[in-house]
Order: structure tokens, then C-alpha cells, then sequence
């Protein structure tokens, strides 16, 4: 479990000083838009009230508990299972990534009532209109991490007989 709350801890501090340094010391919250290296990464401020990519962001401030409720309860049952489960280096730090990136948004959403996006990423000749976080990025990679390094139980079950 050390892993798995260090690695948490790491996302959640990296996901907040990205957002602080560059929405608020370069102000994109003001000029709202900077290309970085166009049109691979730009950045482009964004206010999520919604899930990934905005998606049903015309929620009301009961949306906004609900969704904080949800994360909430989303890393509790992740973390109740990584402490139940023989998991690998990898999956720990998947799991750790992924809580600590939901947390990090739970945090903008008590904050701000939404979550700070900036990142904005294109190819191409397709222009993406969605911005997302290094939160986002986290809790992707940490599912992903949990896909495919996790344990299958039912094949240790299988193996057991």
C-alpha cells in the first residue's frame, strides 16, 4: 500500500502544479489560449464541469456532488481491492496513479465548482475541440495499468483446482 499512496501522492502534486503554474503564473485563465507546439500541444484554459472531455457539463451543483461522491467512492473501492489483492509493481502504480488523479480533480471540483483543464492536443489536420489535465492523463494511464498488469482471479481460481 506505500506504493500505491507515494505514487497517489506524486499525481496529485504534479496534476496541482501544473495546473497552478500554467493557468495561474502564465495566466491562461486571462489569455486563455497558448500554442505550445501547434498543433501537437497547445494549451487552452477550460473550466470541466462535467466527466472527461466535458461530457454532460451542464450539470447543476447537484451533478457536481454527485460526481465528487462518485470519485470518492471509485478510489475507496480501488484501494479496498489493491489491499486485498496480490497485486504487481506495475498495478500498484497503476492504481496510485489513478487515485491520486481522481483526487486531484475532487479537489478543483470542492474548489472551483468544476475542473481546470489546459491541455489541448491535435494531429493530423484534425483539430481536437476537448482540453483535458495531467489528472486525466493519470487516471487513463492508472486504468489502463490495471487492465492489463491486475490479476486475473479467475484464472488464479482456475490454476488453484
Amino acid at each position: 500500500m506505500r506504493l500505491i499512496a507515494l505514487t497517489a501522492l506524486v499525481a496529485f502534486a504534479l496534476d496541482q502544479i501544473s495546473k497552478y503554474l500554467v493557468i495561474q503564473v502564465m495566466e491562461l485563465w486571462r489569455i486563455r489560449s497558448v500554442d505550445v507546439f501547434p498543433p501537437l500541444l497547445n494549451f487552452r484554459y477550460g473550466e470541466n464541469r462535467g466527466i472527461n472531455f466535458g461530457l454532460f457539463g451542464e450539470g447543476s451543483e447537484a451533478s457536481r456532488w454527485i460526481l465528487i461522491g462518485l470519485a470518492v467512492v471509485i478510489c475507496g473501492g480501488v484501494l479496498i481491492w489493491a489491499a486485498r489483492t496480490s497485486l504487481g509493481r506495475v498495478a500498484r502504480i497503476g492504481a496510485g496513479l489513478l487515485v491520486g488523479g481522481a483526487l486531484a480533480n475532487v479537489l478543483d471540483r470542492l474548489i472551483y465548482g468544476y475542473v481546470l483543464d489546459f491541455l489541448n492536443m491535435s494531429c493530423c489536420g484534425i483539430t481536437n475541440p476537448f482540453v483535458f489535465n495531467v489528472a486525466d492523463i493519470f487516471i487513463f494511464a492508472g486504468a489502463i495499468a490495471l487492465v492489463f498488469f491486475a490479476p486475473d482471479e479467475k484464472k488464479q481460481a482456475e490454476k488453484g483446482q
